[in-house]
């Protein structure tokens, strides 16, 4: 079949679309530049010309395929709320363009954070703005079963890592130790994030063209890595020195490498039948070699 993919040229797009081809499908994919669309191209796959604001291409890309994985989000966390918005209205949009045809659409989201446990595929908690949006759009995406949508949620962990230390807050955190000269945790380093291998989320949204629709799933292949033995892996690799730091050192992620959120995908894996293949995040971190940006 078709599928129309937002974010095809982005870290996990750039391992999601491989999987479709090989698996016999084929790929219609959203390209905001020309070298996206070069890259694209070369791979073999249509390309529809747009960014997330482009509503009427993103009406005419869901119309015109038999499926839609939507992987882009503007990661400005200057103007979270604001990108928030876009990716609500492009939302909206692919939904009522696939209404009552009973066609799959998939969305990527975000693992919550759940007190004094690890979070399940069963948790939608209640999320205070802007955080809170993107749950509010991904509950958006399941309603959409009730209106003839084969929709479900693929929700990431914090850390989607690919080799060379690319991907998820790991990645950033990668960036601030070699610009900064040293490997940063803040206050005891315990709290833990999750994370996963690009290629086995590659696979689970493959498998997401398949499940029911309504359902959550859980890219997660670490449960818990805390912020001290990534910052470890991190100043192992980089040859510089691993220290406590006060949160504005750190960006934004600041603000929330004390928040303990691990979460789990057990559900996922008894049920569909989906299983992690690729290294842990410190296995990753600690071969080393980080691809320069």
């Amino acid at each position: 079949m078709q599928v129309f993919v937002t974010g095809a040229s982005g870290l996990i797009g750039s391992a999601f679309v491989p999987e479709l081809l090989a698996a016999g499908h084929q790929v219609l994919a959203l390209a905001r530049s020309d070298a996206s669309a070069a890259v694209l191209a070369e791979r073999g796959v249509e390309v529809l010309r747009g960014d997330l604001g482009d509503l009427d291409v993103l009406r005419a890309g869901a119309r015109a395929a038999d499926a839609v994985v939507h992987l882009a989000f503007q990661h400005d966390f200057t103007d979270f709320a604001g990108a928030v918005a876009v990716d609500r209205a492009a939302i909206d949009t692919l939904g009522a363009a696939l209404a009552g045809t009973g066609r799959p659409f998939t969305i990527a989201s975000g693992t919550p954070a759940v007190p004094g446990r690890a979070a399940t595929e069963e948790d939608f908690p209640q999320v205070p703005p802007p955080l809170g949006g993107r749950m509010d759009n991904a509950l958006a995406t399941l309603a959409l079963a009730d209106r003839g949508v084969r929709s479900s949620i693929v929700r990431l962990p914090r850390t989607v890592h690919a080799d060379g230390g690319r991907g998820g807050f790991a990645g950033l955190l990668v960036r601030t130790a070699r610009r900064t000269g040293v490997s940063g945790y803040v206050a005891d380093g315990s709290a833990r994030w999750p994370a996963a291998h690009v290629g086995d989320v590659a696979r689970l949204f493959l498998l997401a063209l398949d499940v029911p629709a309504g359902t959550t799933l859980h890219a997660v292949g670490d449960e818990g890595v805390s912020v001290l033995d990534t910052a470890t892996a991190i100043g192992r690799g980089l040859d510089v020195p691993v220290q406590p730091v006060e949160a504005e050192a750190l960006g934004f992620l600041g603000q929330l490498a004390t928040l303990d959120q691990p979460a789990s995908s057990a559900l996922t894996r008894e049920r569909f039948g989906w299983e992690p293949e690729g290294p842990s995040l410190l296995e990753n971190l600690g071969a080393g070699n980080y691809v320069l940006d």
